[in-house]
C-alpha cells in the first residue's frame, strides 16, 4: 500500500509543479504551445524525480514521504543510473498499458499465454525493488551480524 501511495504522491507533486510552471507560460503562445510545454515539463520533472533524486537519496519525493527506498537486486545496493533510467522508461511506457491489457481479456493478462510475456513483477522491473526503509535497516544489521 505504501508503494501505491508513494506513486500517487509522486504523480500529484509532479502535476502540481508543472501546473505552477506552465501557468506563467499560457499567455506566451497558443494552446498547442502550452500543451507541448506541459508534456515536456512533465517528462523532465518525472525524470528528475524518478532518476536523479533516486540516485541521490535512494527514493523519489513520494517514496521519501512514505518511507520507501529503491534498492538494486540481489545485493540491496544503490541502483545505478542505467537501471534507474530503464525503470523510469518501464514506468512511463509499459505500466500504463497494463490495465488496457487486462481489460481486453483474461488471456492477455495471463502469464505464459502471451508470447514474450515478462514474468517479472512490477516492483522488480529493471532489477530494482522498492522496500520499506525500516526493512532495509534490519537487513543491513542482519548482514553485518553474520559477517562481523
Amino acid at each position: 500500500m505504501r508503494r501505491y501511495l508513494a506513486v500517487g504522491l509522486d504523480s500529484y507533486l509532479c502535476l502540481l509543479a508543472v501546473g505552477l510552471l506552465v501557468r506563467s507560460c499560457l499567455d506566451s503562445g497558443g494552446t498547442g504551445h502550452a500543451v507541448a510545454l506541459l508534456v515536456v515539463q512533465l517528462v523532465a520533472l518525472s525524470f528528475a524525480n524518478q532518476v536523479l533524486l533516486t540516485m541521490a537519496v535512494r527514493a523519489s519525493a513520494g517514496k521519501l514521504i512514505m518511507g520507501v527506498r529503491v534498492i538494486r537486486l540481489p545485493d540491496a545496493g544503490r541502483p545505478g543510473f542505467r537501471l534507474l533510467v530503464l525503470r523510469w522508461l518501464y514506468g512511463l511506457l509499459w505500466l500504463p498499458r497494463q490495465p488496457w491489457r487486462r481489460f481486453r481479456g483474461p488471456a492477455a493478462g495471463t502469464p505464459g499465454r502471451t508470447p514474450g510475456h515478462r514474468t517479472e513483477t512490477p516492483e522488480d522491473l529493471a532489477g530494482v525493488r522498492q522496500v520499506r526503509r525500516s526493512d532495509l535497516r534490519s537487513y543491513r544489521a542482519a548482514v553485518q551480524g553474520r559477517t562481523g
